[in-house]
């Protein structure tokens, strides 16, 4: 059995390293290193890809929310409604840039942000929401565009687990996540199901106006060189990342249906567990599994964690500590912030290896093993 990695970008690497290969080398020889026309291509095929009329690549995912939330003229202490049970990077650039971060309940079966939540946490200085897909899963986006509309609020979708996957409306039209709100963000993380060899993030909009902001927050402030009309900052998208990029975007649907298919056999292996609940699947999504992630009950999560590893059987916890617990957010006065579910699911998940070169010897291997130590 080959070794078993949380994400196996080596092997995944080898399947197309002909076409990757040649694409740096291609970057190499014309010496376009920045802004070359690998990053213009790969602007284009993503726009086409996702639906979107606008995408503008730039560093990172966190740079993204960043770049939206300047564009988007949200000022020091202005309200950002986010889910506190995510990655750092969402909430982080709130606080970067002055504005007060709002945390509020997930869905204890989805992992995204509660409609009804969100709807009580609103108050006069709320001018944006940041839903977060987390793991793969569409957040619910129908309902939350409709509280957003109501009060008049920005939404800004971050994208960087989710990229690819599908939301249907109730009238049944479908859009991919990240094109819904006013602005859909993204990461290219290398482990990301759409991930550079480095790093690398983009933003998409609808609106024509949005977008030729965004450009300019991402360049400088500059709409045409040396001419700088607001203030901005450098974030770029190098070329050799764009191209390579424009190779892995290709394999991008086949990328998700070998997710699925691992997910569909961990699905089968844990059914009807009275300790185990797997990965929700919504009526009105199509999850993209970034993570596989168990919420376990009357386990002791931490052993199982403990027990993987003595196994070499890579783990992990996302995340051990939510948002409105983290020291940075500590001047924000958030102690008497109660989000029960959120608490919960943070001793209770782990997420086990997903990606797209695992076989069934290690899917059985790592079944058998979680069900050896829960059922004991």
């Amino acid at each position: 059995m080959r070794p078993i990695q949380m994400v196996d970008l080596k092997t995944q690497y080898q399947k197309i390293k002909p076409e990757i290969d040649a694409a740096v080398i291609g970057v190499l020889e014309s010496t376009a290193f920045i802004n070359g026309k690998p990053v213009q291509d790969f602007a284009q095929h993503l726009s086409a890809y996702l639906g979107a009329t606008h995408v503008i690549p730039c560093a990172n995912g966190t740079d993204a929310l960043q770049i939206a939330m300047m564009a988007l003229d949200l000022q020091p202490g202005d309200e950002v409604i986010t889910p506190s049970f995510t990655y750092i990077a969402t909430t982080e650039v709130v606080a970067l840039l002055r504005l007060t971060p709002v945390f509020v309940e997930v869905d204890a079966r989805t992992f995204c942000m509660d409609a009804v939540a969100l709807r009580k946490a609103i108050t006069p200085k709320t001018k944006a929401i940041v839903p977060v897909h987390l793991y793969g899963q569409p957040a619910n986006m129908e309902e939350i565009m409709q509280i957003a509309n109501e009060h008049n609020l920005y939404v800004i979708e971050d994208n960087a687990q989710a990229i690819g996957a599908d939301y249907y409306f109730k009238d049944g039209s479908s859009k991919k996540t990240g094109t819904i709100g006013h602005v859909g963000t993204t990461s290219f993380f290398p482990s990301k199901n759409l991930g550079g060899y480095g790093d690398g993030g983009a933003i998409c909009t609808n609106d024509d106006a949005l977008a030729a902001k965004m450009k300019m927050v991402a360049n400088h402030g500059q709409s045409k060189r040396y001419y700088h009309d607001v203030v901005g900052c450098n974030s770029r998208l190098d070329t050799i990342q764009a191209a390579i990029l424009n190779i892995k975007l290709r394999e991008l649907d086949n990328y998700i249906a070998a997710r699925r298919k691992a997910a569909d056999y961990y699905d089968a292996a844990f059914a009807n567990h009275p300790k185990i609940t797997t990965p929700y699947r919504s009526e009105n999504s199509k999850h993209v599994f970034h993570q596989y992630t168990l919420t376990l009950e009357g386990v002791n999560r931490d052993g199982l964690n403990e027990y993987l590893a003595m196994k070499n059987i890579p783990s992990m916890i996302y995340y051990p500590v939510p948002g409105h617990r983290q020291q940075m957010f500590a001047s924000f006065n958030l102690a008497a912030t109660q989000l029960s579910v959120t608490d919960w699911l943070t001793e209770r998940v782990i997420s086990l290896p997903i990606h797209t070169e695992l076989d069934e010897e290690q899917l059985q291997y790592i079944t058998a093993a979680v069900l050896e130590y829960v059922n004991q």
